[in-house]
């Protein structure tokens, strides 16, 4: 009679189910949750700066891992809002958190919690179909007693799923976040994106926001709030192997279309350098860009100027 072969454990336990599904990051502007985003996906698909409102679409960004897919939704800001503008992003997020599996609300570590991050976490309770958890970014900002502090600061506010501490552009526990975040979705028979997907975001789309994000750099606080930017036309040029990318910047004052345009329009001629290379990065090809700064009075307020910029 044959000796019975030992079944060695990893064969004999079934495989870990494939899981897919939505994660939303959620918090007060400028706690990195497009940072974070873009670190995860392995690409830039959210545009990222230090002023606050940069998102200012509920974007998705895609991670793929062998046995599942995490959608992310980096969401606008929340915030007290001054405007209809502002509102709308507020809204934007709650309709946002309505549909998702799992809520990941984010505190920076070098950052007391305050009545801002009090105030996101109780509306949280609105939500009861989504799991939550808690991400303390930046951890690189602080050392590791302040880490710790913040991660016993945060596990107060109410009760996590788990609560992890991240750097993005460190990399550190990136892979126990996805890890963790993957266990709370459901199982699902197949992706629902194509494996070679990292966003949904259009090109024109994205073309728009990089050069938001480089008329955002270097100025005033105000400023940012005004700035919107459209992609009017583009256009193949076969026969120089060229695209053409035609795009409007809009602000809301003439003063802030000379801050824009600059000194012999020398601050344009930057942001045009900058957005350019990211587009050429993005499409693959030699771009021209050709930029024009108009004044759209007041279109934070407005809401036939918000629909037509988008919003």
């Amino acid at each position: 009679m044959a000796e019975p072969t030992e079944t060695t454990a990893a064969a004999a336990e079934p495989s870990a189910p494939y899981r897919a599904g939505f994660v939303s990051f959620v918090g007060r502007p400028n706690v990195g949750k497009s940072t974070l985003t873009n670190a995860l996906v392995g690409q830039k698909v959210a545009i990222t700066s230090s002023k606050p409102q940069t998102t200012r679409r509920a974007i998705r960004g895609i991670v793929h891992r062998p046995n599942g897919q995490i959608i992310l939704v980096d969401t606008p800001g929340v915030h007290r809002p001054r405007t209809l503008l502002g509102e709308r992003l507020n809204h934007l997020v709650q309709s946002t958190l309505g549909d998702v599996d799992v809520i990941a609300f984010c505190v920076p570590a070098d950052e007391p919690i305050g009545p801002g991050d009090r105030f996101i976490s109780e509306q949280l309770e609105e939500y009861p179909r989504a799991l939550k958890v808690a991400i303390v970014t930046k951890t690189d900002k602080t050392g590791k007693a302040k880490v710790a502090d913040q991660l016993l600061a945060v596990s107060q506010l109410r009760e996590w799923a788990t609560i992890i501490p991240v750097s993005a552009p460190k990399g550190e526990q990136l892979d126990v976040l996805v890890d963790e975040l993957l266990k709370l979705l459901p199982t699902s028979e197949y992706p629902l994106y194509p494996e070679d997907a990292l966003t949904d975001e259009q090109a024109e789309e994205r073309m728009a926001e990089f050069v938001r994000e480089a008329v955002l750099e270097g100025v005033s606080d105000e400023l940012p709030h005004s700035v919107a930017v459209t992609v009017d036309d583009v256009i193949e040029r076969e026969d120089r192997d060229l695209v053409e990318v035609y795009a409007n910047v809009y602000v809301e004052r003439d003063s802030q279309k000379g801050i824009i345009i600059g000194k012999g329009g020398q601050r344009l001629r930057e942001v045009g350098q900058t957005a350019r290379a990211q587009i050429e990065e993005l499409l693959g090809r030699k771009v021209y860009l050709a930029l024009h700064v108009k004044v759209a009075k007041d279109w934070q307020r407005d809401p036939k100027q918000l629909g037509r910029l988008g919003f």
